[in-house]
């Protein structure tokens, strides 16, 4: 599994750095995903429906949104 720590970047600089996170990985890999943006809880999920692939699962610990995304589409 890949961690991508994004605390205090700012949007829209964590789901672009997600996506392009994603475009490197192969298919069945997962990637979790750290971000303190509170608009990274609207902002992810939004984009894993774009892309096809599948959000495992998101939670939250203090300030920290944390999401499981498994790659399921192709590059």
């Amino acid at each position: 599994m890949i961690e991508l720590d994004l605390s205090g970047l700012k949007c829209p600089l964590p789901v672009l750095r997600t996506r392009k996170v994603l475009l490197t990985l192969s298919p069945g890999e997962r990637l979790q995903v750290i971000s303190t943006d509170p608009l990274a809880g609207i902002d992810i999920p939004n984009l894993i429906r774009e892309t096809g692939d599948v959000l495992e699962s998101q939670k939250q610990e203090d300030s920290r949104l944390i999401f499981l995304v498994r790659k399921t589409a192709p590059a």
